[in-house]
């Protein structure tokens, strides 16, 4: 595996020809690194899913260059795909839209559909339209744990899975895009994110269905398992209120407590390790993969989520956390 960085025109170069060759190639986007393959390729795709560990049934995001391209993918692109491209893209979202006959069900996980989406990251752009075709990338990191926003991150849980890692900088956004499905008679929210659901609804005038629980259907989208995005340290989400009472009775019982806060502050005996992340939805998702990722290396016992306030800003950061972390 080597990395390079994506300031350099040859390190594109060469991620291309690596793609064309079958292989895999991590690249930043604006939510989290992807693990890319040419998605008109199965076997490049499957290595897709060998390298992460992941299920053949569960479909992965087609990046693509631009709206136009979305007839490559699509068997038919109605009015309200185009009217989100045009708002959104590029940008922090995927369309799910019923796929042409051509597109492999390798990369769809055996469904009719595909989702689609142009990522805003310049890294991404350059390798998209340097590439020519759609770059299937779901996060680059192992099933179910956290995704990395950070080229080191895909290195330390990759290592010799992936050919080339694209080192465009930290992710700006943080969490994963988020995901509408318009292949059914009325547009469903599948997974939340940076993009909310009133901007959503305010473009297409109407009200968005929103996801069903977890394991209540077929996985149609990344992100859609009960656990996911979780460290392998048990973690647990814990209310302002209870958390200091919490982390006196698991440093009693000798436990070595770790605790991702966005507002409180040390009132009892001190965790063995704290961060504190801004209390601005925003930036608090830039921080929190790499946050959890720090806690996670620290051999730990338990890490302690203060939880977040339930408002619409903070929709994304509460549906990762929840899967990452077990029932109290």
């Amino acid at each position: 595996m080597k990395q390079r960085p994506a300031t350099d025109a040859a390190a594109i170069d060469h991620a291309v020809q690596l793609l064309r060759q079958g292989r895999l190639v991590a690249f930043p986007t604006e939510t989290v690194y992807g693990l890319g393959a040419d998605a008109a390729n199965p076997d490049a795709v499957r290595r897709i899913f060998a390298a992460k560990g992941r299920p053949a049934d569960h479909p992965l995001i087609v990046h693509i260059k631009d709206t136009e391209t979305l007839t490559d993918w699509a068997a038919s692109v109605p009015d309200t795909a185009r009217q989100l491209a045009a708002h959104f893209w590029p940008g922090p979202l995927a369309i799910i839209l019923t796929k042409k006959p051509s597109v492999s069900m390798t990369v769809t996980g055996g469904q009719n559909t595909v989702a689609l989406r142009v990522p805003s990251h310049p890294v991404a752009l350059r390798l998209l339209q340097a590439f020519d075709g759609g770059i299937a990338a779901p996060s680059a990191n192992r099933f179910c744990r956290i995704s990395p926003t950070q080229a080191r991150h895909v290195a330390e849980e990759l290592g010799d899975a992936v050919d080339l890692i694209l080192d465009g900088g930290a992710c700006q956004v943080g969490v994963e895009s988020t995901i509408v499905d318009l292949s059914c008679a009325h547009p469903r929210l599948l997974r939340p994110g940076h993009i909310t659901p009133f901007e959503i609804e305010t473009v297409l005038q109407t009200e968005l269905l929103m996801p069903v629980s977890a394991g209540a259907e077929t996985i149609r989208a990344p992100g859609m398992m009960a656990l996911h995005y979780a460290p392998t340290t048990a973690a647990m989400l814990c209310s302002t209120q209870d958390l200091p009472a919490s982390i006196e009775r698991l440093a009693i019982d000798g436990k070595r407590v770790g605790v991702l806060a966005y507002r409180y502050t040390l009132t009892t005996q001190p965790p063995s390790q704290i961060i504190c992340l801004p209390e601005q939805a925003d930036q608090y998702a830039q921080g929190l993969y790499a946050s959890l990722r720090e806690l996670d290396n620290l051999s730990l016992d338990i890490i302690l989520v203060e939880q977040p306030p339930q408002t619409a800003a903070w929709q994304a950061i509460n549906d990762r956390l929840q899967k990452a972390t077990i029932a109290r």
